[in-house]
């Protein structure tokens, strides 16, 4: 076989290819290689910028609605009478089906759909559950909401990857701070609407005196809408120039690079049979042009061979294999932590005798503002020389996992405050490198299979966590051993990553 891989000597920056040279699909990697090189010309200008923002909106949604059965619980119990882990098991179902859908279809059929779709669905359904009549009701909109949600990071990851130059892949590690945002305006939202408008026990709780949950959810479903306008109605998505290559759309690919190029007030020299050459130094190959399927057209179905180009060589199997592992393991401690926060908030202030829903959401406003400097910090340590991103995950889930013992050790309501904050800062450091380290790795043509693969182990895992909540007594230190446990665990297994994106650039 020919010498296919282009010269990428004109790339500034990062110029090491992630997978070097062991890449399954030479063609395509010399092609991600042209782009890649179109892309750094260019540069980080205002399209990227404002792509920052738009795509920040859903690590915002995914912020707030999976958080939101944990900040509604305690007065939706007391007005429904169920048992309470029910709620966060049907939001977590929806969010299992938004991740497989959203994650493998836009692989399939493009960003653009999914990145247009996620937060209208997550908004409308966020405000119908507002005006839920009964818990079944309830639980079934919510369970909407999450399917629209689901699907945010495995799409929004994968957008901002595709266009964003390699020196300046670090970002989609600080978009979490997006997610630390989110968990900061819906705090500061239920913080006076559940304290002023909630009953203050199940007895006689009616709908007309425990209306707070239904304000906050009008409110944030009402907001989630805005932004989708944003997006649709402000913002002109770019269909993934890497994507239309690997679909063999070679000339819109380069059309979408012209554009990009124009909207940040420069040019491009790329041109198609640059970006065809790759096809045509194979001998017998036709080229892509020849090959090219459309968009929604028949050829646009669920298969496997996105799931299968990922486990291509031993090297790529281990690594999504261990990406799949992490994602479950720390999406199940997590959700089982997470989603019973504000509970064990007020369930130990109580027991201190501060645990008044004022406190409880105080605190939860306390722990949200903890977030926004952490997500700073972890786009500065990822690059770190012989940190990266491997390291810096490593460190930020074993000192999560530190302060989650910690927690039992409180013997008063300031001290469990104060080793929450240690654990919520932490904690936003692992997601932000975890939600920026897997689409890294994964190639662009799979890239949102491979969100979607590791999203889905994380929601999976997160549907055990109520059902396991369900039969644990949660009065006792045991879910946050078992909680701190696992979040260690898969800190070590991140060592174990055959890859690491730092100073290289993805394909």
């Amino acid at each position: 076989m020919p010498d296919i891989v282009p010269d990428v000597s004109l790339i500034t920056g990062p110029a090491i290819n992630l997978y070097e040279d062991d890449y399954n699909d030479p063609v395509y990697q010399a092609k991600a290689r042209i782009l890649n090189r179109a892309i750094q010309d260019i540069g980080m200008g205002r399209y990227q910028w404002y792509l920052f923002a738009v795509t920040g909106f859903g690590w915002f949604a995914d912020s707030v609605w999976p958080l939101l059965s944990g900040l509604i619980l305690t007065p939706v119990v007391y007005e429904f009478h169920f048992n309470g882990p029910f709620l966060s098991l049907a939001s977590n179902m929806g969010l299992l089906i938004g991740a497989v859908f959203w994650g493998l279809g836009c692989d399939i059929w493009g960003r653009r759909w999914s990145f247009n779709a996620t937060l209208f669905i997550a908004g409308i359904f966020g405000l119908a559950s507002g005006g839920a009549p009964t818990f079944v009701a309830l639980a079934s909109l919510i369970a909407m909401v999450g399917v629209g949600v689901g699907g945010n990071l495995p799409v929004d990851s994968a957008v901002f990857l595709d266009f964003v130059p390699g020196s300046h892949q670090y970002l989609l590690t600080i978009l979490s701070i997006w997610w630390c945002l989110g968990q900061l305006l819906s705090s500061l939202v239920a913080w006076p609407l559940i304290a002023n408008y909630s009953c203050a026990s199940a007895l006689d709780c009616t709908r007309s005196n425990n209306m707070g949950w239904r304000y906050l959810l009008f409110v944030l479903g009402g907001f989630t809408l805005s932004l989708w306008a944003v997006r649709f109605f402000t913002f002109t998505l770019l269909e993934s120039p890497r994507f239309l290559s690997g679909i063999g759309c070679d000339a819109e690919a380069v059309e979408v690079i012209h554009k990009l190029a124009k909207f940040n007030g420069k040019t491009s020299s790329i041109t198609v049979e640059e970006l065809e050459a790759p096809d045509k130094a194979v001998s017998g190959r036709r080229s892509s042009s020849e090959e090219r399927h459309n968009i929604l057209s028949k050829s646009s179905k669920y298969n496997t061979v996105h799931i299968k180009a990922l486990f291509a060589t031993p090297k790529m199997a281990w690594s999504t294999s261990l990406l799949i592992t992490i994602w479950g393991v720390i999406g199940l401690a997590s959700t089982l932590y997470n989603n019973f926060l504000p509970y064990l908030l007020s369930s130990r202030g109580a027991a201190f005798g501060d645990g008044s829903l004022y406190i409880t959401y105080r605190n939860q406003v306390i722990l949200s503002v903890i977030g926004v400097p952490a997500a700073l910090l972890a786009g500065w340590a990822v690059e770190l020389p012989y940190i990266g991103r491997k390291g810096t995950l490593a460190i930020a889930s074993g000192l999560t996992g530190v302060f989650l013992f910690a927690t039992t050790t409180a013997r008063t309501s300031s001290q469990l405050l104060g080793w929450n904050c240690g654990y919520v800062f932490f904690s936003n450091i692992m997601y932000g490198v975890l939600y920026a380290i897997s689409p890294e790795i994964f190639p662009a043509k799979d890239r949102g299979t491979g969100n979607g693969l590791t999203s889905t182990a994380s929601r999976v895992f997160g549907v055990l966590a109520p059902v396991v909540a369900l039969y644990a007594n949660l009065a006792t230190a045991v879910p946050v051993y078992i909680a701190g446990g696992l979040i260690i665990f898969a800190g070590s297994l991140a060592l174990l990553l055959p890859y690491e994106p730092r100073g290289k650039v993805s394909i």
